[in-house]
């Protein structure tokens, strides 16, 4: 194979001459002929959001994370056993509780789970005229709302009979007497005799 001719380089007068002919067009159709038009579709104006950091402190501002106070036996209260509450349950296979005013929806459903173990189909809420928070815990088909009231009764009577049990063990010590009880009467007979010398004088 013949060797590749080698490119023969450009002048610079060319180049230079080449470089001016093109600044040249440039100025002539100058730099804005090109430009877009942003189309405006409302006759409001926002700040584009830009980038918002995350803080990185240093030392953590609390010695200790903060306790949630709205658990699981915080939110659900106490069930309710009025008789329009049995007929939810016969009916409706509906389990009717008080819970905290504070709880949505999905806090109670998440609750019920964690403390009954079971599942829930849907929970209605409302704000009884006393202030309470009522909630209508609708369960799965799998389950029966019978069957978990008689076992949520069963654990109810059994942590009451623990409690029972023990008060009784509990034995309260007797009071020891005080040692001022014990000195008064001392005293008042001593200060009693030299009247007693006196009246008989």
């Amino acid at each position: 194979m013949a060797p590749k001719a080698k490119k023969e380089a450009v002048p610079a007068k060319t180049e230079a001459k080449s470089k001016a002919l093109k600044a040249k067009k440039s100025v002539l159709k100058g730099v804005h002929s090109h430009k877009k038009k942003k189309i405006h579709t409302s006759p409001t104006f926002r700040r584009p959001k830009t980038l918002r950091l995350r803080r990185q402190p240093k030392y953590p501002k609390k010695s200790a994370p903060r306790r949630n106070k709205l658990d699981h036996y915080a939110i659900i209260k106490y069930p309710l056993t009025t008789e329009s509450a049995m007929k939810k349950i016969e009916d409706n296979n509906t389990l009717v509780f008080i819970v905290a005013v504070k709880a949505n929806k999905h806090q109670i459903k998440h609750a019920v789970k964690k403390l009954y173990d079971i599942d829930v189909a849907k929970v209605n809420t409302l704000i009884r005229p006393d202030g309470e928070k009522k909630a209508y815990v609708r369960l799965a088909p799998d389950y029966d709302a019978l069957d978990v009231a008689n076992k949520m009764a069963e654990q109810w009577l059994q942590e009451k009979e623990a409690e029972k049990r023990k008060q009784k063990t509990r034995v309260t010590p007797r009071p020891s007497p005080s040692p001022m009880i014990e000195s008064t009467p001392m005293s008042i007979a001593g200060d009693a005799t030299p009247l007693l010398d006196e009246m008989d004088r």
